[in-house]
């Protein structure tokens, strides 16, 4: 499916499954843990899903698990392909986003989160107080990867 972001780019989205081939340049997970949705707290933008940029040689799974641990602490039980999505930027560079559900298996402290807070949990996007809601999260794409997870069966 094709359409607009907030800066008037186009994005174009497929859903995806487990057999397909995760090959953008940036990885988003969606994070369930104990019946909630996991977040980081990102120290600029606000709370939003864990994600980020692959490492040089990185495949996007195992860059979708480091950026998850690195950002909340959380490591995997379960993790499904579900989309990609591709930014075409007007002015910039243009992108392409591996989505991945991650069932989590535990959530550790760590002393560091990079460039995040670390975790935080709400039971849904709405739950999260506007003022410290990440633009990210009134994204399209990640909002219809977000419906996909729970047209999946996956969160409820």
């Amino acid at each position: 499916m094709k359409f607009k972001d907030r800066e008037n780019d186009d994005v174009f989205l497929s859903y995806k499954s487990d057999g397909d081939k995760a090959d953008g340049d940036h990885v988003l997970v969606i994070p369930t843990y104990q019946n909630q949705l996991l977040f980081t707290n990102h120290k600029v933008r606000g709370i939003e899903f864990p994600g980020g940029k692959k490492e040089v040689g990185e495949s996007s799974e195992a860059a979708a698990e480091r950026e998850l641990f690195e950002e909340t602490g959380a490591t995997v039980e379960q993790r499904h392909y579900i989309a990609q999505y591709r930014v075409e930027r007007k002015s910039g560079s243009s992108f392409t986003k591996d989505v991945f559900m991650v069932v989590v298996k535990n959530v550790v402290q760590q002393n560091d989160y990079l460039e995040t807070d670390g975790p935080t949990f709400y039971s849904s996007v709405a739950d999260i107080p506007e003022k410290r809601i990440s633009y990210l999260l009134q994204d399209a794409a990640i909002l219809r990867c977000l419906e996909r997870v729970i047209d999946l069966g996956f969160y409820s």
